[in-house]
């Protein structure tokens, strides 16, 4: 049977997600700073590129930073939260029998 989640109290699902809300707008922050460092690189290099080429720069650049932030922002929260250990593993118990006949 699964233990009660964490993040179903109130107080305790409020702080996780203003916690991952904050973090996300510190990653959006730097990403805004990263890109436009970029982009001025790219410009001072004095190659003669499309603006295609900066606004693609600029989407790559920031997709990349968000989903991974996001992602890994997902993990911290699940993993701090206490979330994963609330999980049943219904294979737990074939695992610690295959460990004792090795």
């Amino acid at each position: 049977m699964n233990k009660p989640s964490p993040l179903d109290e109130t107080q305790n699902s409020a702080y996780a997600w203003a916690r991952y809300r904050l973090m996300m707008k510190r990653l959006g922050m730097l990403t805004v700073a990263i890109v436009v460092v970029a982009l001025f690189a790219l410009w001072k290099t004095g190659e003669a590129a499309s603006i295609h080429f900066y606004i693609a720069t600029a989407i790559a650049i920031s997709g990349v930073m968000l989903v991974t932030g996001a992602l890994m922002g997902l993990i911290f929260l699940s993993n701090g939260t206490g979330h994963d250990e609330s999980i049943h593993h219904p294979t737990d118990s074939h695992w610690d029998e295959d460990d004792d006949h090795a």
